[in-house]
């Protein structure tokens, strides 16, 4: 068993116990305590509207993060922008949502190595995703133990997503950036490994070079 088959059963092991946390307010009425118990005291429709407007923010959630993969240069990305949208395959996006995080994280510290638009901006969430997405799991249980987790993971998940929109404003602005120095300077032209501005070979190479450096600095 190769290493990507082996990462997938662990992942539908981890899985079952995901499906039994959801399963249970309907397998045990009872059983009292956690944040599907509590959304379960607003009704059928309630639940609903609930449901779906946590559906609506998921899915703008997820375009963003699929934006930051399609703007980082595709040797930087760890994984597919395609592959965040397994957040909406429950229950094994329960567990699928720290890869996701972990592979938008990574793929933005590969690309902030080798593009300077990022300057001093290294901090892109990680802690903040894995703790929304560890608390989202906790939130299962059915207890106040439960119940807390929930309320929780709400306010680290905005956290995480407000850092990966300031990313994506850095990374289209330089996109933008990068357009208007090929129109306007025919000179110069962009090394495909690193994003960054070299001179071609003339007479003028060295200080189109020093420019375009100095340009992409600011």
């Amino acid at each position: 068993m190769n290493r990507v088959s082996a990462l997938l059963a662990l992942k539908l092991c981890l899985t079952v116990p995901v499906a039994l946390g959801l399963g249970l307010p309907f397998i045990s009425p009872t059983t009292s305590g956690g944040v599907l118990r509590e959304l379960a005291t607003f009704g059928i429709p309630g639940s609903v509207a609930i449901g779906l407007l946590f559906l609506s923010l998921v899915f703008l959630y997820c375009q963003d993060l699929h934006t930051t993969l399609s703007l980082i240069h595709p040797r930087a990305r760890a994984a597919s922008p395609r592959s965040v949208w397994l957040m909406f395959l429950v229950p094994y996006s329960f567990i699928e949502d720290f890869f996701i995080v972990l592979n938008v994280t990574r793929s933005l510290q590969r690309e902030s190595s080798q593009n300077a638009v990022f300057g001093q901006f290294r901090n892109f969430g990680m802690w903040s995703g894995i703790g929304w997405c560890s608390a989202q799991l906790v939130s299962l249980l059915p207890n106040d133990v439960g119940l807390i987790s929930g309320l929780i993971a709400l306010p680290l998940w905005i956290m995480h997503w407000r850092r990966i929109r300031q990313a994506n404003s850095l990374l289209s602005t330089h996109r933008g950036f990068r357009r208007s120095v090929r129109a306007s300077s025919p000179s110069a032209a962009v090394c495909p490994r690193h994003g960054q501005f070299v001179g071609t070979a003339s007479a003028s190479t060295g200080p189109s070079r020093t420019k375009s450096a100095g340009a992409l600095r600011q």
